[in-house]
């Protein structure tokens, strides 16, 4: 069975934040992710993760003005020195959360940015991301995001985008983060996308299709792809990332049948 974790920014939404770490202990997690740790102290979080038994796997580099639109700004040329610092602003939470992997958001590529000019920015701010984490021992992942839907002119929207950024920064700490939702959008084929993908997969996330919702209530099958994951012998995370058709705890049966 793979190792299921919980995002806590989607699930468990009906309760303040900091309550959801227990709402994921109780519901059978031992893992949690979510999108940004920068709200809250470091400490107060630490404290929620000992106090549960909760192990953090994941969460996000700063991502610009999230409430205005921003979605990462590693493509950005005029924003290199802020990305730095969301850098060692990342470094700062994940050793004190015991969290052994970050995922970098690319950004969204603004009209009057040349493609060239936004792609080379991007390799470079990655390629010193991983500098720096690798000082760590920590990881890097690199996320693909459908632009058909959720984020229209991402500059990662493929696996295959993924992928060329990762040969071209050319660092052992950096991995490619596969969400089966977003390449099922974007991709199709998960299946064999993730045999030929999975030497370079640092983490999954997964919501079905169409609607982020929890398994079973598009056309993704789960269990094939989570027989797929387990069979590949990926030891890593698989984290779901979707949003609840109702109270979480009511849309985990997916869970309770890889249990």
């Amino acid at each position: 069975m793979p190792r299921f974790a919980a995002n806590l920014s989607m699930l468990f939404t009906d309760v303040p934040f900091l309550e959801r770490f227990s709402r994921a202990k109780n519901a059978g997690f031992t893992a949690v992710e979510y999108l940004f740790p920068y709200e809250w102290p470091a400490e107060e979080l630490a404290v929620q993760l000992r106090a549960n038994g909760l192990e953090q796997v994941l969460f996000n580099l700063p991502p610009g003005d999230w409430d205005v639109g921003e979605r990462g700004i590693a493509c950005l040329p005029e924003r290199v020195e802020e990305f730095r610092a969301g850098v060692e602003q990342g470094i700062r939470y994940a050793r004190a959360l015991g969290c052994r992997q970050v995922n970098c958001l690319a950004g969204l590529k603004p009209a009057t940015l040349r493609e060239e000019d936004a792609w080379e920015t991007l390799v470079e701010n990655v390629r010193y991301a991983a500098e720096q984490l690798a000082r760590e021992d920590l990881t890097l992942c690199l996320e693909a995001i459908n632009s058909r839907v959720d984020m229209p002119g991402f500059v990662l929207d493929t696996s295959g985008k993924v992928m060329r950024l990762i040969e071209s920064v050319d660092a052992d700490n950096v991995r490619l983060q596969y969400d089966v939702y977003h390449m099922q959008i974007m991709e199709g084929d998960l299946i064999r996308s993730l045999e030929c993908l999975m030497p370079w997969i640092g983490h999954i996330q997964f919501a079905d299709n169409p609607g982020r919702q929890e398994p079973g209530t598009g056309e993704i099958n789960f269990l094939n792809v989570f027989s797929a994951i387990d069979a590949l012998g990926y030891a890593g995370w698989v984290s779901a990332e979707y949003r609840p058709s109702g109270l979480t705890e009511q849309t985990l049966a997916w869970f309770q049948e890889q249990r």
